[in-house]
């Protein structure tokens, strides 16, 4: 996951997550948590179920 991707995770995690708290958004604000998490362990499970590839360092070949 590239910088930007991350930063914009963990915005919108926090966001979600603080209009939940404060009760301006329902419950589903809590979904926050999922953006928040993905974007600070920098690995999003849905990129690797779709096949997406977003890191521009390739593995050395054996």
């Amino acid at each position: 996951m590239k910088g930007i991707d991350r930063i914009l995770r963990i915005t919108a995690g926090i966001v979600l997550i603080a209009l939940a708290i404060t009760e301006t958004v329902g419950w589903w604000g809590w979904l926050g948590l999922i953006p928040l998490l993905t974007g600070l362990a920098g690995r999003c499970p849905a990129y690797s179920l779709l096949g997406i590839q977003r890191c521009t360092i390739k593995p050395p070949k054996s």
